[in-house]
């Protein structure tokens, strides 16, 4: 049987799954315009996000336990292209893992949303292997990922009363998640030459399912 790198350099397809929870916040307004098909509130695109995988395998490599993530920045809306990612990924990972986790992350082993995203960038700075933490519990869910990123959930509150909204997205034809808690998100990140902190806005919960 062929090793993973030399299905890698006779350009074989390796078949990756995963089931993964997954954390996102950006400079958007609540709700976010961009899952809408509209312009960012603030016109350009400035977000992060973390994945922790429930199971998953890259070809015979097994990724369960594991998590991953990014920090990026589009001049325009995400579908215009421009964008600067920073990937960022699990200092746990063996060699087999981390390149499996690269091969996912960045495209290059197809499949949704990375495939996608990955034509949207115009530059990926060098891959950072980081301590990942990543508390799910629901609306009050948070991520550290090393001392690149952070973010901490909080359900949105009603203006009038103070009190707690509990608010959904389902997006039938959403290519990152289909369906999310929609969450009050605090949020920084400093990587090269993207800085970016965002107090109380865009931030959503959910769980996915991608495989190319």
């Amino acid at each position: 049987m062929a090793t993973q790198a030399q299905q890698h350099s006779t350009g074989t397809t390796v078949q990756w799954t995963m089931e993964a929870d997954y954390l996102q916040a950006c400079n958007c307004d609540y709700g976010c315009p961009c899952e809408f098909e509209a312009p960012p509130t603030r016109g350009a695109c400035e977000g992060t996000g973390v994945w922790r995988i429930a199971t998953g395998r890259y070809g015979n490599v097994r990724l369960d336990g594991l998590s991953f993530g990014f920090v990026a920045r589009w001049p325009g809306a995400l579908h215009l292209g421009n964008g600067v990612a920073q990937l960022l990924f699990d200092e746990r990972a063996t060699p087999e893992q981390r390149d499996a986790l690269l091969q996912i992350a960045s495209g290059k082993a197809g499949g949704m949303p990375f495939e996608v995203i990955a034509m949207t960038l115009s530059k990926v700075l060098e891959p950072q292997y980081v301590p990942i933490e990543f508390k799910l519990d629901g609306r009050n869910s948070q991520a550290k990922i090393g001392r690149v990123a952070s973010m901490t959930m909080q359900p949105i509150k009603n203006p009038v009363t103070g009190q707690p909204e509990g608010l959904r997205v389902d997006h039938d034809t959403g290519f990152i998640f289909k369906v999310a808690e929609c969450v009050s998100a605090n949020w920084q990140a400093s990587a090269g030459e993207l800085n970016f902190a965002w107090p109380s806005h865009a931030g959503f919960v959910s769980r996915v399912k991608y495989a190319n």
